[in-house]
């Protein structure tokens, strides 16, 4: 009989492309990759307590919505 409970790691998957959704749905751009970089921050003062380790992961998926198009942008059309 196996047990087909999700793991820890893949509830965190879940929860990380959940808010990445979300994020990509209903946020402006320049927005995203503010919240990002403000999520990867906090998460540099993850010894606080409201404030975790959490956050870098979660802010770093977040502003990565926006670093492909920037790089895109940035190295002109024609080039991948």
């Amino acid at each position: 009989m196996s047990d087909r409970r999700p793991t820890v790691q893949g509830r965190t998957r879940r929860a990380r492309r959940r808010v990445q959704l979300w994020a990509s749905r209903r946020l402006p751009p320049g927005v995203r990759l503010l919240l990002g970089v403000l999520l990867m921050i906090g998460g540099l003062l993850g010894f606080l307590p409201i404030l975790g380790f959490w956050m870098l992961p979660l802010g770093v998926a977040i502003a990565a919505l926006d670093v492909v198009p920037i790089w895109r942008r940035l190295r002109g059309p024609g080039r991948r």
